[in-house]
Protein backbone atom coordinates (compact mmCIF):
# COMPACT_ATOMS: atom_id res chain seq x y z
CA UNK A 1 0.00 0.00 0.00
CA UNK A 2 1.05 3.61 -0.39
CA UNK A 3 1.17 5.98 2.55
CA UNK A 4 2.06 9.08 0.52
CA UNK A 5 2.05 9.64 -3.24
CA UNK A 6 1.42 6.86 -5.76
CA UNK A 7 3.03 3.89 -7.52
CA UNK A 8 2.36 1.68 -10.50
CA UNK A 9 2.61 -1.80 -8.97
CA UNK A 10 3.21 -4.79 -11.27
CA UNK A 11 3.13 -8.56 -10.75
CA UNK A 12 4.35 -11.11 -13.34
CA UNK A 13 3.36 -14.78 -13.11
CA UNK A 14 6.57 -16.85 -13.03
CA UNK A 15 4.95 -20.19 -12.16
CA UNK A 16 6.09 -22.43 -15.05
CA UNK A 17 2.99 -24.66 -14.99
CA UNK A 18 0.50 -21.79 -14.81
CA UNK A 19 -1.83 -20.95 -17.70
CA UNK A 20 -0.95 -17.30 -17.05
CA UNK A 21 2.84 -17.87 -17.05
CA UNK A 22 4.55 -14.72 -18.31
CA UNK A 23 1.40 -12.59 -18.03
CA UNK A 24 1.31 -9.52 -15.84
CA UNK A 25 -1.16 -7.39 -13.96
CA UNK A 26 -0.66 -3.81 -12.87
CA UNK A 27 -2.53 -1.45 -10.60
CA UNK A 28 -2.04 2.12 -9.43
CA UNK A 29 -1.79 2.33 -5.65
CA UNK A 30 -2.01 5.70 -3.98
CA UNK A 31 -2.54 7.31 -0.62
CA UNK A 32 -5.72 8.74 -2.11
CA UNK A 33 -7.30 5.49 -3.37
CA UNK A 34 -6.16 3.41 -0.36
CA UNK A 35 -5.83 0.23 -2.44
CA UNK A 36 -3.60 -2.68 -1.50
CA UNK A 37 -2.24 -5.30 -3.91
CA UNK A 38 -1.60 -8.84 -2.68
CA UNK A 39 1.02 -10.68 -4.73
CA UNK A 40 1.29 -14.37 -3.87
CA UNK A 41 4.45 -16.51 -4.08
CA UNK A 42 5.33 -17.41 -7.66
CA UNK A 43 5.03 -13.86 -8.99
CA UNK A 44 7.76 -11.35 -9.74
CA UNK A 45 7.09 -7.89 -8.31
CA UNK A 46 8.14 -4.49 -9.54
CA UNK A 47 6.96 -0.95 -9.09
CA UNK A 48 7.41 2.57 -10.36
CA UNK A 49 6.88 5.61 -8.17
CA UNK A 50 4.61 8.10 -9.91
CA UNK A 51 5.14 11.07 -7.59
CA UNK A 52 8.10 12.62 -5.81
CA UNK A 53 8.45 11.74 -2.12
CA UNK A 54 6.25 8.64 -2.40
CA UNK A 55 6.21 6.35 0.63
CA UNK A 56 5.47 2.73 -0.33
CA UNK A 57 4.95 0.04 2.29
CA UNK A 58 4.89 -3.69 1.62
CA UNK A 59 5.20 -6.94 3.52
CA UNK A 60 6.95 -10.15 2.49
CA UNK A 61 6.14 -13.77 3.27
CA UNK A 62 9.57 -14.36 4.79
CA UNK A 63 12.83 -12.67 5.75
CA UNK A 64 14.89 -11.15 2.93
CA UNK A 65 17.21 -13.73 1.39
CA UNK A 66 19.61 -12.39 -1.28
CA UNK A 67 20.46 -15.88 -2.54
CA UNK A 68 16.83 -16.57 -3.44
CA UNK A 69 16.38 -13.28 -5.27
CA UNK A 70 15.81 -13.18 -9.02
CA UNK A 71 14.94 -10.36 -11.36
CA UNK A 72 13.51 -9.60 -14.77
CA UNK A 73 14.39 -6.78 -17.14
CA UNK A 74 11.96 -3.90 -16.55
CA UNK A 75 11.60 -3.20 -20.28
CA UNK A 76 11.47 -6.79 -21.53
CA UNK A 77 9.73 -6.82 -24.93
CA UNK A 78 8.19 -10.27 -24.29
CA UNK A 79 6.48 -9.04 -21.11
CA UNK A 80 5.42 -5.75 -22.77
CA UNK A 81 4.65 -3.99 -19.49
CA UNK A 82 3.40 -0.46 -20.03
CA UNK A 83 5.29 1.42 -17.34
CA UNK A 84 3.83 4.76 -18.52
CA UNK A 85 7.34 6.21 -18.76
CA UNK A 86 10.09 6.15 -21.39
CA UNK A 87 13.28 6.81 -19.38
CA UNK A 88 12.89 5.85 -15.72
CA UNK A 89 15.64 6.21 -13.17
CA UNK A 90 16.59 2.64 -12.32
CA UNK A 91 19.26 1.00 -10.20
CA UNK A 92 22.41 -0.48 -11.72
CA UNK A 93 21.20 -3.90 -10.61
CA UNK A 94 17.91 -3.48 -12.47
CA UNK A 95 19.67 -2.44 -15.67
CA UNK A 96 21.28 -5.88 -16.03
CA UNK A 97 18.43 -8.25 -15.14
CA UNK A 98 17.52 -11.31 -17.21
CA UNK A 99 15.15 -11.18 -20.12
CA UNK A 100 12.07 -13.35 -19.65
CA UNK A 101 13.07 -15.77 -22.43
CA UNK A 102 16.27 -16.69 -20.52
CA UNK A 103 14.88 -16.40 -16.97
CA UNK A 104 14.88 -19.67 -15.00
CA UNK A 105 11.98 -19.74 -12.59
CA UNK A 106 12.15 -21.71 -9.34
CA UNK A 107 8.35 -21.98 -9.24
CA UNK A 108 6.25 -24.74 -10.84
Amino acid sequence: SVLKGSVLDVAVDIRKDSVTYGKHHSVVLSAENGLQFWIPPGFAHGFLTLEDDTIFSYKCTNYYSPESEGSLRWNDPDLAIDWKIKNPIISTKDEINDFFNTFVSKFN
